[in-house]
């Protein structure tokens, strides 16, 4: 495979025929057969010869190499390689539960739905605990991890656990990631 950097999108820009600066090129033609080191002027001769352009492939070699190739073909089957990758990518979004220490079951319940529906969806799942202001319910901070131990054992036999447990400031959460189905 050919580097030649995606955001060139004119000949004028790209390391092609006269925009390449060296004076002596390795030539490669366009059968991949290597012609040896030469003048810049008899590398862009033989290369329009065939009707191709002369590529510089490698220019921080001591001795740039150059191929043959028909760059507006291959700038188009590098666009065309380009889009098809990125419709054929899945994007992960992670969406977030937020816990209480002292959350009712039923509220319990409905966010425990709303993560196995991220979880089903193929989406991550931050599960925060969250602790309201007070110094009394941050003293009952390893005594409330229980909530969130529940939460994630509850999704176990759909998940899978991330990360480790992490604590910020005033709230402890963990990434839950879907199970791959087989």
């Amino acid at each position: 495979m050919l580097f030649i950097s995606k955001n060139l999108e004119r000949k004028s820009d790209a390391l092609v025929n006269e925009n390449i600066k060296a004076s002596r090129v390795l030539a490669i033609n366009a059968e991949g057969e290597a012609l040896g080191e030469m003048d810049l002027d008899e590398a862009i001769r033989l290369a329009s010869e065939q009707n191709l352009d002369l590529v510089c492939v490698a220019p921080n070699a001591k001795v740039p190499v150059c191929r043959f190739i028909d760059y507006s073909k291959y700038r188009y089957d590098m666009q065309r390689k380009s889009r098809e990758a990125k419709k054929n990518q899945k994007v992960v979004t992670i969406k977030e539960v937020r816990l209480s220490p002292v959350i009712g079951s039923n509220d319990f319940e409905t966010k425990l739905k709303n993560g196995r529906e991220f979880l089903n969806d193929g989406n991550k799942l931050k599960v925060t605990l969250y602790y309201p202001k007070g110094k009394k319910r941050m003293m009952q901070f390893d005594s409330s991890k229980d909530v969130l131990d529940r939460f994630v054992n509850a999704l176990s036999e759909i998940s899978t656990i991330e990360g480790r447990t992490a604590v910020e400031g005033k709230n402890m959460s963990i990434i839950l990631g879907p199970k791959n189905k087989k």
